[in-house]
């Protein structure tokens, strides 16, 4: 099912400010938290759809590429795919920049969480040609990351199991305390500084990866970037990133788009542009030409009389856009080479064409040069 708009999710405008979107943000996780829904699974997932969509506008960089590219800034595929979507797990890491501290406001229903210790996020550049940005494009990359020790299976315990639950937290990972504030007591709930959110402790440490469960390595993956992305796009593949320490969830990917410049064709958006120079006898007379575009080269007549600066429109000859509206054009700009230097049997040739009625401009042919030069300033 398609994703909603994020600005709809929260129920506020496009120039919304950072507070009211915050202040949405937080009437919709009070009125779907799941404590307060217990057993809801429609609340759940609209919990889960406010963070998601908080998550990005609270961000300046992640809803300015949202504003420009929609959904399509953050999907994707490739292994793991490219995901927008949140665990319940990352919504409640970073709850309480939104309520103080307070995840557990509803009463103990969270007080068992254990904290997941979370592997950092890692980024890459990916370059592309304009002929893979047309098309999109699955390319593999090997990428350096530090991923799970195999001879502890991530646990960064000698055998895997040479740990003890930690008797500060009971194994919860959070330790409790009631306060008193405005609202009436309150449990806030802190990570537990013995075991570290972990809830037990390791008693024999893996000699491999001294206990930390994770080894530097490396890793080949396939990423598929849809087609219309532009240069400096960034893409998030979900989980790809480094692995988290002791059985950690994973970071994720930053994959930046890298364009390679084409040697004839310019990009401006969706559209492509072409500079065609032509020689002052085909632009009296006209001629056949050849034009490059992304997909080979195309057939184009121009007609006798072209002037200098006409910009020919090539119809769906550009690049689709990232978000499926259709693709641009390929426009053909008209220049005229004039040569410096020339023969003197060429010079008289000229000199005769140059006192030639036909090739002296009238008032209404300086008129409508004059009207062209104005157009394209405008």
């Amino acid at each position: 099912m398609a994703k909603r708009d994020y600005y709809e999710v929260l129920g506020v405008s496009k120039g919304a400010s950072a507070d009211e979107i915050k202040k949405a943000y937080r009437k919709m996780a009070i009125k779907y938290h799941p404590d307060k829904n217990p057993g809801d699974k429609e609340a759940e997932e609209k919990f889960k759809e406010a963070a998601e969509a908080y998550d990005v506008l609270s961000d300046a960089d992640k809803r300015a590429k949202y504003d420009r590219f929609g959904h399509a800034a953050f999907e994707g595929a490739g292994g793991g795919g490219f995901q927008g979507g949140m665990s319940m797990e990352d919504i409640f890491s970073h709850f309480g920049d939104i309520f103080g501290g307070f995840g557990d406001f509803f009463g103990g229903g969270r007080t068992g969480r254990r904290s997941v210790n979370r592997g950092s996020n890692i980024r890459v550049k990916v370059k592309m040609s304009l002929q893979e940005i047309a098309t999109g494009v699955d390319k593999k990359i090997k990428v350096k990351k530090y991923v799970k020790c195999t001879h502890c299976n991530g646990t960064g315990a000698k055998d895997g199991s040479s740990y003890s639950t930690c008797r500060t937290c009971n194994g919860s990972g959070h330790v409790t305390r009631v306060v008193n504030t405005l609202l009436g007591q309150m449990q806030q709930q802190t990570v537990c500084p013995d075991c570290n959110g972990e809830g037990r402790t390791i008693t024999n440490k893996c000699p491999h990866c001294n206990g930390e469960g994770i080894v530097q390595g490396e890793e080949v993956m396939s990423l598929k970037i849809p087609a219309g992305v532009e240069d400096g796009m960034q893409l998030s593949v979900s989980g790809k990133g480094n692995a988290g320490r002791r059985g950690g969830t994973n970071g994720d990917m930053i994959v930046s788009i890298e364009e390679e410049a084409h040697k004839e064709l310019i990009r401006d958006g969706s559209n492509l542009v072409y500079n065609l120079y032509l020689s002052i006898p085909h632009a009296i007379i006209g001629t056949p030409v050849e034009i490059p575009t992304v997909d080979g080269k195309v057939k184009l007549n121009i007609e006798p009389g072209t002037q200098p600066g006409k910009v020919l429109r090539l119809k769906g000859k550009g690049l689709p856009d990232v978000n499926g509206y259709g693709k641009g054009d390929l426009l053909v700009r008209v220049d005229v080479f004039v040569p410096k230097n020339i023969s003197s049997e060429d010079r008289k040739l000229v000199e005769k064409l140059a006192s030639s009625p036909s090739f002296n401009p009238t008032s209404s042919d300086k008129e409508g040069f004059f009207s062209r030069m104005k157009s394209m300033f405008d």
